[in-house]
């Protein structure tokens, strides 16, 4: 199975595009939800400590790899499209990116290997309608816009990476996003 990431920091737009694509691309995609809002949703404690930041990225890992593994030996899609891939963790890692990979007994090489594309929709500045409405969302506009620099770092090395800007209409975004997505989509068939 491909898998395509849908990426970015806090507030980049991530859940409307898959709601969208959802609609748009019917049927030609499983989507892996976030983990995190898994792990934190069902009830994961959020420990502002070195401790908790570090066992809940453990959790948001094993979560993802288990949807991605799940889906994999299911064998009923072709492609799924990923709220987030397992590098995305890093970023939130207390102890730097290389902790990170060493932790979890991988490399940062390993996991863009699991990925066929990356899609990353940068997070807005606070003047372009940063969003703080999830009740899951604890950073601010400043904090989200660093996290998603450490996503930009992180996943820069990955062999097939698309960068969609933010924009003061969300629409506009959201219609590259799309665009990107149909275009992999495209490229994962074959032309098709």
């Amino acid at each position: 199975m491909k898998k395509i990431v849908l990426t970015g920091g806090p507030g980049a737009g991530k859940t409307a595009v898959l709601e969208l694509a959802k609609r748009q691309f019917s049927g030609q995609f499983a989507i892996i939800p976030e983990s995190a809002s898994v792990v934190f949703g069902g009830g994961f404690w959020r420990h502002h400590t070195l401790p908790g930041r570090r066992a809940a990225q453990r959790a948001i890992y094993h979560v993802q790899r288990e949807f991605e593994t799940m889906l994999d030996e299911e064998g009923l899609a072709q492609v799924a499209l990923c709220d987030r891939g397992t590098v995305d963790g890093a970023a939130y890692w207390p102890d730097g990116f290389d902790g990170f990979f060493k932790e979890l007994g991988t490399t940062r090489a390993l996991e863009y290997a699991r990925y066929a594309a990356v899609i990353h929709l940068r997070t807005p500045a606070s003047e372009q309608g940063y969003n703080a409405q999830n009740p899951l969302r604890t950073e601010s506009a400043l904090e989200a816009q660093a996290i998603d620099q450490r996503i930009h770092e992180l996943w820069s090395g990955h062999p097939r990476v698309t960068i969609i800007n933010s924009t003061d209409d969300f629409l506009v975004k959201a219609n590259r996003a799309l665009a990107a997505i149909q275009k992999e989509l495209m490229g994962l068939s074959g032309g098709k």
